[in-house]
């Protein structure tokens, strides 16, 4: 699994060259404003609601000696949730919605690599948003459901570093599953392509990982966080398809 973390993170260094030497920066017009937007809309959200997230948890501490200062603490926590589970959504709303205009940029790349020799699975713009947004809610619901507890583990003293680390893990692997699927939606049926990512989880968080770290650079990580991620995921996936025999080899 480390070897293919690493390939997952190796294959970003050359995705900027080859958007560009296929000329996609067209596709990603789209997908982009939707990043942009709803980073907006997340970050002001968290603006107005770490507030009343706070208030409540300002009144867990029932003595007024220090109640100032728990209740800037609660703020500083509610805070922090609300991004942290805005970070989430994020990412499935945006590789939801753009599911349309990605599955032609990785259709494009897998042409280049490999040639127009082979024949896959045809789907229109509504079957890859359907698709998308199926697939998104699905992995939201998974790394909800682990995301919840392991952020109660945080708090807990030595742990709560691990629980750091794996929550960071986790949310790259969704990350890189949602990119993956892609290019997997042209090759395999939904539970197929479920499949195929649990094969391949190093390759899914290596490309999640970047993903993740681009989310910290303001503004521009926003928005180049997806043709990048795309890209990168797009190679690596072909790249295991033909190892499979699902693709043949470069021509």
């Amino acid at each position: 699994m480390i070897k293919n973390i690493a390939l997952g993170i190796q294959a970003y260094f050359g995705a900027f060259g080859l958007i560009s030497k296929l000329k996609l920066w067209k596709y990603f017009a789209v997908p982009m404003l939707i990043s942009f937007i709803t980073a907006i809309f997340i970050g002001i959200s968290a603006y107005g609601l770490s507030d009343n997230i706070g208030f409540y948890i300002s009144k867990l501490w029932i003595w007024n000696w220090g109640k100032e200062t728990f209740t800037t603490i609660g703020n500083i926590i509610g805070g922090l949730f609300i991004i942290m589970i805005g970070l989430i959504l994020f990412k499935h709303i945006i590789m939801a919605l753009s599911a349309p205009f990605m599955s032609p940029v990785s259709e494009k790349i897998e042409n280049h690599l490999i040639g127009e020799r082979h024949t896959h699975r045809k789907t229109s713009f509504s079957e890859q948003l359907w698709r998308g947004i199926r697939i998104n809610v699905r992995n939201l619901s998974f790394e909800l459901l682990l995301t919840i507890p392991i952020l109660l583990l945080g708090f807990i003293p030595v742990i709560g570093v691990f629980s750091t680390i794996l929550l960071f893990i986790v949310q790259a692997y969704y990350a890189g599953f949602g990119n993956m699927d892609y290019t997997l939606e042209r090759h395999f049926k939904y539970n197929e392509s479920i499949q195929f990512v649990k094969n391949h989880r190093g390759l899914a968080i290596g490309n999640g990982i970047v993903f993740m770290l681009f989310l910290l650079i303001p503004v521009i990580g926003v928005i180049l966080v997806l043709p990048l991620s795309v890209t990168a995921a797009s190679v690596k996936t072909i790249e295991a398809l033909q190892l499979k025999s699902h693709l043949p080899n470069a021509i």
